[in-house]
Parts: C-alpha cells; sequence; structure tokens
C-alpha cells in the first residue's frame, strides 16, 4: 500500500513538472517569436522610410553612407552584452521592454540586408532556417544525450568564426567568406540544438513566476541569436544580391 501510494505521488509530481516545463519552454518561444516578428517589422519599415524609386533618402543616406553606420551595426552588439549581464536584475516588465527594444534596434540594422539581397532571397533564406531550427530545437528539446560537450566545442567555434571574419576583412576572399558562412551555418545550428537543452535545464518547478518569467526572457534571447546568425550566414550563402 505504501509503495502504491509513494508511486502515485510520484507520478502527479512528474506530471506537475512536466506541465510546468511545457509552459516555461512556450514562454521561451513566445517570446523569441514576437521579437523576430519586432525585428522582422522594424527592418521593413526602416527600408520603406531609406529607399525611394529615386535612391536613398535623405535617412537612408544618413543610416548608410556616414559614420552612423557603424553606430546602427554595433549598438545591437553592445546591447545584448549589456542586458545578458544585467537581465537578472531587472524587473519582468523592464527585461521585456529592453528584449523587444533590442529585437527593434537589431531591426534598424538589418535593414541593410533588405536593401542588399532580393526579397526572394530573404524569404528563402528564412524558410530554411525557420525548417532547420524547428527541427534542431525539438532535437536539443527531446534527445537524451548530454550536450554540454558540444556547446563548449561550439563556443570555441564562435570565437574562431569571429576571428576569421576580422581576417578577411583584410585580405578579402572570396574562397575564405564562403568557408566563413559554410562554418557560420553549421555553428549556430549545433548551438541551436545545445541551448535548446541548456534553456530546458534551466528550469526549476521551485522558481517563482518573476524569475521563471526571466529565465525565459533569457532563453529567448539565446535562440533569437542563434536563429538570427544562421539565417544572416545562410543568406550570406545562398542569397542573390539586388
Amino acid at each position: 500500500m505504501n509503495n502504491q501510494r509513494y508511486m502515485n505521488t510520484a507520478a502527479v509530481d512528474q506530471a506537475v513538472f512536466d506541465q510546468g516545463l511545457r509552459a516555461y519552454m512556450l514562454g521561451v518561444y513566445n517570446y523569441m517569436t514576437t521579437a523576430l516578428a519586432v525585428t522582422g517589422l522594424t527592418a521593413f519599415g526602416t527600408k520603406m522610410l531609406t529607399v525611394s524609386d529615386a535612391g536613398l533618402t535623405p535617412l537612408g543616406v544618413m543610416l548608410y553612407t556616414t559614420p552612423l553606420h557603424w553606430v546602427v551595426a554595433l549598438a545591437p552588439l553592445g546591447m545584448v552584452f549589456w542586458l545578458s549581464a544585467r537581465l537578472h536584475a531587472m524587473s519582468v516588465g523592464k527585461a521585456q521592454g529592453l528584449f523587444y527594444a533590442f529585437a527593434a534596434l537589431m531591426g534598424v540594422s538589418l535593414s541593410a540586408v533588405l536593401i542588399a539581397y532580393t526579397g526572394e532571397s530573404v524569404a528563402r533564406a528564412f524558410f530554411i532556417t525557420a525548417g532547420a531550427f524547428a527541427g534542431l530545437s525539438l532535437y536539443g528539446y527531446t534527445t537524451k544525450r548530454n550536450l554540454a560537450p558540444l556547446g563548449a566545442f561550439l563556443v570555441i567555434g564562435v570565437v574562431g568564426l569571429l576571428l576569421a571574419m576580422i581576417v578577411n576583412m583584410f585580405i578579402g576572399s572570396t574562397g575564405f567568406d564562403l568557408l566563413i558562412c559554410v562554418g557560420g551555418v553549421l555553428i549556430f545550428a549545433g548551438l541551436t540544438a545545445y541551448d535548446t537543452q541548456a534553456i530546458k535545464l534551466m528550469y526549476l518547478a521551485s522558481d517563482s513566476r518573476s524569475a521563471m518569467a526571466k529565465k525565459s526572457i533569457h532563453g529567448a534571447l539565446r535562440l533569437y541569436l542563434d536563429f538570427i546568425n544562421m539565417f544572416m550566414f545562410l543568406l550570406q550563402l545562398i542569397g542573390n544580391r539586388e
């Protein structure tokens, strides 16, 4: 009788845990999807304001041909480091607002992509990325394999990728650029699976609602960056320029 009672209690506890985990992961994906929508709409809106039939508008000239271009390009990088470091100390409302502000800033930065590449190329790269991301994230969520060793290798790969990109800025090798794009797609594809598993393991049933919401935002930020980077490298690999 005692064994049966213990088994029933354990089953109930597991069911409650699974339900909480699903709600937590759904929050992660909802935040991420909303942020991608904000980025896409902001990028499209910025393009509309900066490009006309006659060419660049005065705003477009300022954004893309002056030193402000570097501010717009690098600002999201600085903001993501700051947000990652400070998110735990913020209120949930402030974390949400800053996360979406970052997504909008990223949209302004990526508006140049909509100008440089054909709409068909952008759409093709986006849907391929979305399909690959869904499969890889599902694998990371369901696999029993410990992906932590893979994560350490991929982080080293990201550092190597950044160094290779800096070097290629000076040598301008087309072949090297192709290798960088292929490597970027593979590295961020792997990080999608790894980060999904890591985000899943962050869940604690004992967390307060505030702590869980901030974990969801942090997880969404990680997956958002994986998606954006995989999309960008894939677009450079298969995209057709205007």
